[in-house]
Parts: structure tokens; sequence; C-alpha cells
């Protein structure tokens, strides 16, 4: 079972995760961002991982430092868990429609970091999650699991829905570039024999 467990404290935030990936979707997540919660469970929902998380930030300061913190654990948690990457699909996109919106994510965690991210979200707040730090997610994630990680609104009306369909959609990319190829369980997902 590929899993992992960290402990990431700062002067900002003190955040305690423990991932499986082969799990059944069960979550236990509190960052004292409700919003956010509702995401991060949805992906592991959506995702079938096994995720328990518990940060604890300072948002008497600003939401930043807890949602790119989080997005950095998660980032480690998946590294740490694939391990040497041995026999992964390395790739997975999908595309996913929530009611009038439509969202695509495509991930790479072939061990280079980049991150290309355009939500359409012209709003400040979606429940009480300041919206543009979901980019910064995004980015603590990309650069800590060694991932491509392009997310992409095509076009919707609802901010709330914009967002769940990116979380959604980034879950199930994820699900698939974590999965094994039982056909090269021994090798490397790349020609050039390092990741």
């Amino acid at each position: 079972m590929r899993a992992a467990k960290i402990q990431r404290n700062t002067k900002e935030t003190q955040i305690c995760g423990e991932l499986k990936i082969e799990g059944k979707g069960r979550y236990d997540i509190s960052t004292g961002i409700r919003f956010f919660d509702h995401m991060l469970e949805l992906f592991t929902k959506h995702g079938g991982f096994d995720l328990k998380l518990h940060a604890a930030g300072d948002l008497d300061v600003d939401q930043h430092h807890t949602v790119e913190d989080v997005g950095i654990v998660l980032g480690q948690l998946f590294s740490q868990a694939l391990g040497d990457r041995k026999g992964i699909n390395r790739a997975g996109y999908f595309v996913q429609p929530m009611d009038e919106t439509l969202a695509v994510v495509a991930v790479d965690l072939g061990g280079r970091p980049a991150l290309v991210y355009k939500d359409l979200v012209k709003v400040r707040l979606v429940g009480d999650l300041q919206a543009e730090l979901v980019e910064d997610f995004f980015g603590g994630f990309a650069n800590q699991a060694g991932a491509n990680v392009h997310v992409k609104v095509m076009y919707g009306r609802s901010s709330h829905h914009k967002i769940e369909a990116v979380f959604k959609c980034f879950a199930r990319a994820m699900k698939y570039a974590c999965s094994k190829d039982q056909r090269l369980k021994d090798q490397l997902p790349s020609t050039k024999g390092l990741l």
C-alpha cells in the first residue's frame, strides 16, 4: 500500500497529513476554512484516496499561508507515497462538467514542477475561501509533488461550480496518473531512465 505521513510546522502554520493512494475515499479534514475543507473532501472522495489533514494557521492574518501550505503538504504526501514512481501511468487528465460549468485538468508526475492555471473566477470570496488562493494551493502542490499541473475552466457561471469542477477534475486526473500499469510495473515511465 502506497502511503505517507507528514508533519510540517512553521511560524505561520502547523499541518499534519496522512495519505493512502489506494484508499476508499475516506477523509478527516480541518483547515479552518470550510469551503476549502469541502474541496479537499471531494478531491479525496473522487480520487479514491484516504486523506487525514489538520491545519492550524494564522487565519487572523490572512488565509494565504494556510492554503498554500496545505498544497505544499499534499504535494509532499503524494511525492513520498509514490516512492520511486516505477510502474505508474505518470500522466492523467479529466474533463469535468458541473452543471453549466466545464473544467479540464491535466497532470504529469514526471518530476518537474510547472503550473498553468485559469479558473475564470472573478469574485473575491467563494464561501469563506479567498478565491485567488486556489492558484497558490496548486502552485504549492506542483512544486512539492514534482508535477506539471494544468487547470482550465472552459466556461461557466457559478464561481462555486468552477472551483468545485476543478477539484473534482484534479482528483480524477491524479487517480489515473498515480495508478499502476501492471505491464510496466518495474519500469520508470520515462525514456531517460530517471524522473
